[in-house]
């Protein structure tokens, strides 16, 4: 007989359900206790609460409501399980504009290597040595004579 009452001591709900009745217990002798300005203020608190949770429940069940009639009206409008060309087409929109994204892409990247390539003929063009003397080997040391 010990063995049950252990047992149903060390059950999670049973604890759980002997602390909520000490906590209310608690409660409801304090309650007594606190002035009447407060008490009314927790009431009127507490009617706002509840009011507002009928009010989430109604636009909750308003909305449910209101997305069946329109799921209902699409269903109806596309002609029972199948759906229109048009709303085929424009899902594929969205792979149209991917594609011309990166394609636009790799020209603004093919542009702008380009334009450096020219920055650098330029340069090398208008100095004052020969594009040759560039591939020749003792050209570092022509560089480094010049500097000083």
């Amino acid at each position: 007989m010990n063995t049950t009452k252990l047992t149903t001591l060390r059950d999670p709900e049973v604890l759980q359900a002997r602390f909520a009745l000490r906590v209310t217990a608690q409660l409801a002798q304090h309650a007594e206790r606190t002035p009447h300005d407060v008490t009314e203020r927790l009431r009127f608190a507490r009617e706002r609460a509840l009011e507002r949770a009928r009010q989430v429940r109604r636009s909750a069940a308003v909305e449910a409501a209101s997305n069946v009639q329109s799921m209902g009206g699409a269903a109806a409008l596309s002609g029972g399980g199948r759906s229109p060309w048009w709303l085929k087409l424009a899902s594929f929109a969205p792979l149209v504009l991917l594609l011309a994204g990166l394609s636009l892409i790799e020209q603004m990247h093919d542009r702008n290597q380009i334009a450096a390539a020219a920055e650098i003929d330029v340069a090398l063009l208008a100095d004052d040595l020969p594009p040759d003397a560039y591939r020749d080997a003792g050209f570092v040391e022509f560089l480094k004579t010049s500097q000083e």
